[in-house]
């Protein structure tokens, strides 16, 4: 007996009415719970006044968390089940908050056990599947008890569903819709005590909005995930045939009670749903299922409660209308409800291949199988499948082009690697080189066959616009292309499309038969359809119940998805040298910082730009990764699709990597017009991310431009209007000394014309024609005059000049002069330089 066991049972509670509201204690001490906690039900519950439930309520605050769980213990095993029916849903609701979000409950999403170890503790004995709260669950359910759950709570598709009068294809809604009353508020589904715990507690992932303190909360240290972990693992067993009972008692072993009403038989999981298949409420029928299928009714309950309150919040309808642009956001899942979703994954994966190899097959099918190995082999292509893969449609579609996706992209792998979860997988772990994917896993491949090639090419539309620079994204490329580049599933997945694109000859009838659904009635065991032996039908049904009868198909090794695949090697490729680029240029600028350069002698950019990517936060560590990762992949990827070394060769050189006389900069990837470089999607690609960029340089009047952040801007204004009096008074004279043929012209032109259009970088003949147009006379400009670093440097020569006992206006003199030898200089370079031009 576990600790907190023992002193629940030498503890006993002065006074009942003393019991409080099951709040926990670390949760009073944030701000969101300054309010009292006699704040009414997020719904009413129609039942009589209890003396038990008002005692509840009425000490809620008095007591810590640890003792009133104990006041619970208590409760639960010393009042019958007639008085605990009406505490259950207010303490379901206050354990997992109210279903409008404004009871959080004990929050159990931000629960740690390195932050909160007690508290952690005791709500983890308390939740347990054998613990004091499912007891009292079982305790209820033996006595039939039904309680209410508003179907206005429930995901779109199904809400939708069952308020247009049609019932939802899930068993789990069937003989349980209620309508409202005279003056109700609403249809609501009348449901046993584990099916409401359950569909509170699957449905808290989503309506309980995480606190502000609780951003850097670690999802699988928190006591939802944990919880949802032990639940897996006990309804949905990967050992022996049978659930666990329940946990013994001092009276010795208690069965948990099956509910009155039979369970849905397997033949309602029809594997392919249509409209064919809509039935009214009013029409919802009575099953008689074999009495064999109480044994699992716990975990059919529990599997079909978390499918469809965390995957089934898109439909097929809804699905092909989010593809339209104008379409408006629908439901979109947290990082942290796609971890929850992953571990579902990877416990059903485990728990369907937990069946014996003899077991495995459909054929193998026969009465003497129990009831759970049945229901492990329809657990993922009935349950999970179609709701799965809309789910993940719509992640592939509307997920951020950021890190964040690396939740959802490994959840996808999780379901596409069944055998990484298998028996046998510890034992090929030794083996430190890739294995083959073995021929057993072909059925579930061509079985799922959409959620491989649908959504790889989902994948790289996502991978062709995100930074492949950055090391996360460049991981991700990596793990896709390392995870399909496994020996033997490129092939299985291309024999796949092979059975798919197989024309049908001489089979009329496969239409009629893709949209067939066994009936509601007959036993569990007979329920199941006879297995299909055409394998391409299959895997044509499978399309089809998945996409839509009309979908339009584009096979994963086509020509369509083979030039995405090279388009994305090459971004690969240039990704590659963008990086050693930036490194280059990041360590050059990280040795020429000085403290000169900060004073302003150091290089500047007259335009104020500088490339900026996160490789300038990571440092050369980064580089390194990504240049790993993505050679990685590219490797997987010419495996995969079979790329040569030639046609890798060719890409480089399409690339168009001419670099300048510096080796560095590159211009984005454009071709030429007829009104100058136009970008190709390529080049639009680089600018977007960063990779590259056109030398923007100010074009206009240089007297015009904007007041920079080295210059002093009142004095720069004064210059500006004492310049321009002086050109003013003097045009004629300068005009007139600059057209002179002599020395003495060279050294005003120098001095008073600016540069002409050939010594600027203008890439538009729009511009070149718009400068054209706007060719200046000679003029004087002071504006250098305004700078900072003209500033600092004069002082700097008066300061040196004192020091040798030269007085200013001799420095002055000096300084002129000094500036007339230079521009001599200069004006007979330049003229120099002229005479040697062709």
């Amino acid at each position: 007996m576990t600790t907190f066991r023992r002193w629940v049972a030498e503890w006993r509670p002065p006074f009942l009415s003393r019991a409080a509201l099951w709040v926990p204690q670390w949760f009073y001490k944030s701000d969101a719970f300054n309010a009292p906690q006699e704040a009414p039900m997020a719904f009413p519950h129609p039942q009589q006044p209890s003396f038990l439930l008002a005692s509840l309520k009425a000490d809620s605050i008095n007591k810590p968390f640890a003792q009133r769980c104990q006041d619970l213990v208590k409760v639960i095993e010393d009042f019958p089940a007639k008085e605990l029916h009406a505490v259950f849903p207010w303490l379901v609701e206050s354990i997992f908050g109210s279903l409008d979000g404004v009871l959080v409950g004990w929050n159990l999403r931000c629960l740690q056990g390195r932050v909160n170890p007690v508290e952690h503790s005791i709500a983890m004995e308390f939740l347990d599947p054998g613990g004091p709260m499912m007891k009292l669950v079982y305790k209820l359910q033996a006595e039939d008890y039904k309680f209410d759950f508003p179907v206005s709570y429930l995901p779109g598709p199904v809400k939708a569903s069952i308020q247009e009068r049609v019932l939802p294809d899930s068993p789990l809604y069937h003989n349980k819709v209620q309508f409202p009353p005279a003056g109700g508020l609403g249809l609501h589904l009348a449901l046993n005590p584990f099916e409401y715990y359950m569909f509170f507690f699957a449905l808290s992932l989503i309506t309980q909005k995480p606190l502000p303190g609780a951003l850097h909360v670690r999802t699988s240290d928190c006591a939802y995930f944990v919880l949802v972990d032990r639940y897996l693992s006990w309804f949905l067993p990967t050992e022996g045939s049978v659930l666990p009972p329940l946990s013994s008692s001092p009276g010795g072993p208690r069965p948990s009670p099956a509910p009155r009403t039979p369970a849905v038989p397997f033949a309602s999981y029809g594997l392919h749903h249509t409209s064919l298949l809509k039935r009214h409420i009013s029409h919802q029928t009575s099953v008689n299922a074999d009495p064999a299928s109480h044994e699992i009714w716990r975990s059919e309950t529990l599997l079909q409660v978390f499918v469809e309150m965390w995957l089934h919040h898109y439909s097929l309808e809804m699905y092909q209308k989010m593809q339209s642009p104008h379409a408006k956001e629908s439901f979109m899942p947290t990082e942290e409800h796609v971890l929850v979703v992953r571990l579902l994954l990877k416990h059903l994966h485990a728990f369907a291949n937990s069946l014996r190899p003899e077991q495995a097959s459909p054929s193998a099918h026969s009465h003497a199988a129990s009831p759970l190995e049945e229901f492990k082999r329809a657990a993922i292509p009935r349950f999970v499948q179609q709701k799965l893969y809309l789910f993940l449609q719509h992640c592939f579609g509307h997920w951020p082009l950021d890190a964040s996706f690396r939740a959802v992209l490994e959840m996808w792998l999780s379901y596409l690697q069944p055998w990484r979860y298998a028996p046998e997988k510890q034992a090929q772990s030794s083996d430190s080189q890739a294995r083959s994917v073995s021929e057993r896993w072909a059925p579930f491949v061509q079985d799922n066959l959409l959620l491989y090639t649908k959504l790889f090419l989902g994948f790289l539309s996502r991978a062709l616009r995100t930074d492949l620079v950055s090391p996360k994204n460049a991981l991700m490329v990596f793990r896709v292309a390392k995870v399909f580049a496994q020996p033997s599933l490129a092939e299985m997945i291309q024999r796949g499309e092979q059975l798919f694109l197989e024309p049908e000859l001489g089979i009329p009838h496969r239409q009629h038969r893709l949209f067939t659904a066994p009936a509601l009635t007959g036993s569990f065991l007979s329920s199941w359809p006879p297995a299909i032996s055409d394998t391409s039908f299959k895997v044509k049904s499978h399309v089809y119940s998945l996409e839509g009868q009309d979908c339009k198909y584009t096979p994963m090794f086509g020509p369509e998805v083979r030039t995405l695949v090279l388009r994305l090697a090459q971004l690969i490729t240039q990704a590659k040298q963008t990086a050693k680029s930036l490194s280059d240029q990041y360590g050059e600028s990280t040795a020429s910082r000085s403290f000169l350069s900060w004073l302003g002698f150091g290089p500047a950019d007259p335009n104020g730009s500088y490339p900026a990517n996160d490789l300038d936060e990571m440092g050369q560590d980064s580089v390194r990764k990504t240049d790993e990762y993505l050679e990685k992949a590219l490797e997987c990827l010419c495996q995969v699709f079979r790329l040569s070394e030639a046609q890798l060769a060719q890409l480089t050189l399409a690339l168009g990597t001419t670099q300048d006389e510096s080796g560095k900069k590159q211009l984005p990837d454009c071709i030429v017009g007829e009104d100058g470089l136009i970008l190709t999607p390529l080049g639009r690609y680089q600018i977007i991310n960063g990779l590259r960029r056109f030398e923007v340089e100010y074009q206009g009047d240089s007297e015009l431009q904007p007041i920079r952040s080295y210059e002093v801007a009142s004095l720069v204004r004064l210059l500006f209007r004492l310049s321009s009096a002086i050109n003013r008074r003097f045009a004629g004279q300068m005009a007139a000394l600059c057209s002179r043929a002599d020395f003495l012209g060279s050294f005003c032109r120098y001095h008073l014309l600016e540069p002409g259009l050939s010594d600027r970088h203008l890439l538009s003949p729009v511009g070149r024609g718009r400068a054209a147009s706007r060719a200046r006379g000679p003029r004087l400009s002071l504006r250098f005059l305004g700078s900072y670093r003209t500033l600092l440097s004069l002082l700097l020569a008066f300061f040196v000049a004192s020091l040798f006992c030269v007085g200013p206006l001799l420095c002055t003199l000096l300084l002129t002069l000094g500036y007339v030898l230079y521009a001599l200089a200069m004006t007979l370079l330049a003229e120099r330089g002229k005479l040697h031009q062709p």
